[in-house]
């Protein structure tokens, strides 16, 4: 037998372009949810409608990307595009004064990785035969969150060295989200089967979204219902902050999930490419539920790193994961679509799940917010259970060139 062919080049720069960009955001992200309580006076719905609406933003983007992708043909203009509109996203947060004009940043800010997502991972899926496809998902996102691990730790230590700052230390994040561009633009050559392939048609139509099989539609309600029960990473950072973390020390939190996630999605990727997917999900799903009621229960620190700890551990075993199952369950030519409609559905999702938690959270309390994502999480371990996942067995394939 032919061994599978080695990852190409062009998806590990994707995979560095993902760091660099991560690095930048969550140098912000994970000192936002703090800096809105503390310096701006905001409550926990203000919070969760700011996250929410700004992840939803990003989610429903890349159906428009996904299908432009699809009807252009190629996918390195708009990944560009919108990594280059995150980059120059990150000073509004810097000079921003008030809630509003944080909204604004990150609606931004959501907006680039909207139109840079379902083209990029289409991208990959152009760039990668199927038998390694799962691998390639899970180095990009491992490679995606040890950026995510990196931009915390750096925020920390400029909090320390800058004295609490917080907008210096968002100035400083500016710069590796202009590194992520030049590598990306300097690095990455789509191949020629992207242009090929580009239908007669727009992609949105009647009869190509009859080409999107029910396999297909069935995962885009397991995720969606999924993301119900995985609302906006602020409501960790603030659980934290209620058992005792210090602000400064906030961007710890996301330290600790990305720790789990970066080591677990690799893994967990090849995992998928020899498993059935459906069975790989479920146990992600479970762990998720053991977050929720950790971090529900949570009356002091080590019980909220618990939490944290399995929420990473749940979205190493799952997001790489989703990513495969989509491009399993979609025609090559409507890869972009197929995403974008996916990250339409879980858009709509997020917003409604962070809003619902900032309720909660303010109505209730914080225990609420995490026994509701618990509740939402066995609703779709019970949909995941009642059909088989789609999976395409691993086949021979021949080496191919890096790109």
């Amino acid at each position: 037998m032919t061994p599978p062919p080695g990852i190409p080049k062009a998806v590990w720069v994707l995979g560095f372009v993902s760091l660099f960009m991560d690095v930048s955001s969550e140098m912000i992200h994970s000192l936002l949810p703090v800096f809105m309580v503390s310096a701006l006076g905001a409550s926990a719905f203000a919070v969760g409608l700011v996250e929410g609406g700004a992840e939803a933003t990003a989610l429903i983007a890349k159906v428009f990307s996904g299908t432009l992708s699809d009807s252009l043909g190629r996918r390195k203009g708009l990944t560009v595009f919108g990594y280059g509109l995150g980059a120059l996203s990150k000073p509004l947060f810097a000079l921003a004064g008030t809630i509003p004009a944080v909204l604004a940043a990150r609606f931004i800010d959501r907006i680039g990785k909207g139109m840079r997502g379902s083209p990029r991972d289409a991208l990959i899926a152009d760039l990668t035969p199927e038998p390694i496809r799962g691998a390639a998902y899970g180095l990009r996102q491992s490679l995606d969150t040890i950026g995510a691990f990196l931009g915390p730790v750096f925020a920390i230590l400029l909090m320390i060295l800058l004295s609490g700052n917080y907008r210096a230390v968002f100035w400083f994040a500016v710069i590796p989200g202009l590194l992520a561009v030049a590598l990306l633009v300097a690095g990455v050559h789509e191949p020629e089967t992207s242009a090929a392939a580009r239908p007669a048609r727009a992609p949105i139509h009647r009869e190509t979204l009859r080409e999107l099989s029910g396999s297909y539609w069935w995962i885009v309600a397991v995720g969606a219902i999924f993301t119900l029960a995985r609302f906006s990473e602020a409501f960790l950072i603030l659980r934290a902050r209620q058992s005792g973390l210090a602000d400064a020390l906030a961007p710890a939190v996301l330290i600790l999930m990305n720790v789990v996630y970066a080591a677990s999605a690799y893994p967990a990727g090849r995992l998928a490419d020899h498993m059935d997917r459906r069975f790989l999900l479920a146990g992600g799903l479970l762990v998720l539920i053991a977050a929720n009621l950790a971090l529900a229960r949570a009356q002091g620190l080590a019980m909220a790193a618990l939490g944290v700890a399995l929420w990473g551990l749940h979205m190493g075993l799952t997001q790489g994961l989703l990513a495969t199952m989509v491009a399993a369950a979609a025609p090559g030519h409507l890869r972009g679509t197929a995403f974008g409609f996916f990250n339409l559905a879980s858009g709509g999702a997020m917003l409604a799940a962070s809003v619902l938690a900032g309720t909660l959270w303010d109505t209730i309390g914080a225990s609420a917010t995490f026994y509701a994502g618990a509740i939402f999480s066995a609703v779709a371990l019970a949909l995941l259970m009642t059909r088989q996942a789609p999976r395409i067995p691993p086949t021979p394939s021949p080496a191919v060139k890096e790109a």
